[in-house]
């Protein structure tokens, strides 16, 4: 009897990504969830500008890459086009939280029928590790050698609180997978955003916060502990807006 095998969905060829970086693990969540629910046929994915750029060569099932932040607009104009596709983007915080944040608040208030995975792990990845809109106070960072001083670049964005303050959305869920509990609750997460898609219930986006160990400068599992110590307390994990639960169906 099989007990664990690879996703059908994930594609068999290496990642790109440094030792200790959860994107892997996310990417797997999302495949296992595609299969589970057997929809891989008709699953089109949008893949972003940083880290994740290259998620078109991890997936079987159809993939486009959009321009920086469009990732939202993109998935739109696919879901209308054909709603009978299921369409997911994956996107990084500068890609979603900074360039695509228009893209990001309109497609939610209009609860178009997308399902959006977003990774936070509090820096700019791919480019060197420069402060992103979700880098924490303090947070030392490329340019922010001092630490991010909120009194000139701000607070860190809270997207799940940010969105679920919409009247559009469907469902939003903030989860981490630092640890294997919150692996399993991630993956029931990103399974319900499918499912929501599926059954045509509208917008859901999940925000997993991730770690950078390469661009936080430790080592994978520092990276992991900090995820604990710090980045939770200020991300607090759970279901931010769920109509559905809301609406008691």
């Amino acid at each position: 009897m099989v007990v664990f095998e690879k996703p059908k969905s994930l594609a068999d060829v290496p990642l790109h990504y440094c030792p200790g970086c959860t994107h892997g693990i996310v990417h797997r969540l999302v495949a296992e969830a595609i299969d589970e629910l057997g929809i891989e046929g008709r699953t089109i994915g949008v893949a972003p500008v940083g880290c994740a750029v290259m998620a078109y060569d991890y997936f079987t099932c159809d993939m486009i890459e959009a321009a920086h932040g469009r990732a939202p607009a993109v998935a739109t104009g696919i879901k209308r086009a054909d709603p009978n596709n299921i369409v997911f983007t994956y996107q990084g915080d500068g890609d979603l939280a900074s360039i695509g944040m228009a893209e990001t608040v309109h497609a939610a208030t209009r609860n178009e029928n997308i399902t959006i995975i977003f990774i936070n792990n509090a820096i700019y990845g791919m480019t060197g590790g420069q402060m992103a809109p979700t880098s924490l106070p303090g947070q030392v960072t490329q340019t922010s050698p001092y630490g991010r001083d909120v009194a000139t670049a701000g607070f860190p964005i809270k997207i799940a609180e940010l969105l679920s303050a919409l009247d559009g959305p469907a469902y939003i869920q903030r989860v981490a997978v630092n640890n294997v509990k919150n692996v399993r609750n991630a993956k029931k997460a990103i399974k319900k955003a499918f499912e929501n898609q599926v059954e045509n219930k509208g917008f859901s986006l999940i925000e997993v916060v991730s770690s950078c160990p390469t661009n936080w400068g430790m080592t994978p599992q520092q990276a992991l502990d900090w995820v604990e110590s710090d980045m939770i307390p200020y991300y607090p994990l759970g279901v931010y807006k769920d109509k559905t639960a809301e609406e008691g169906e």
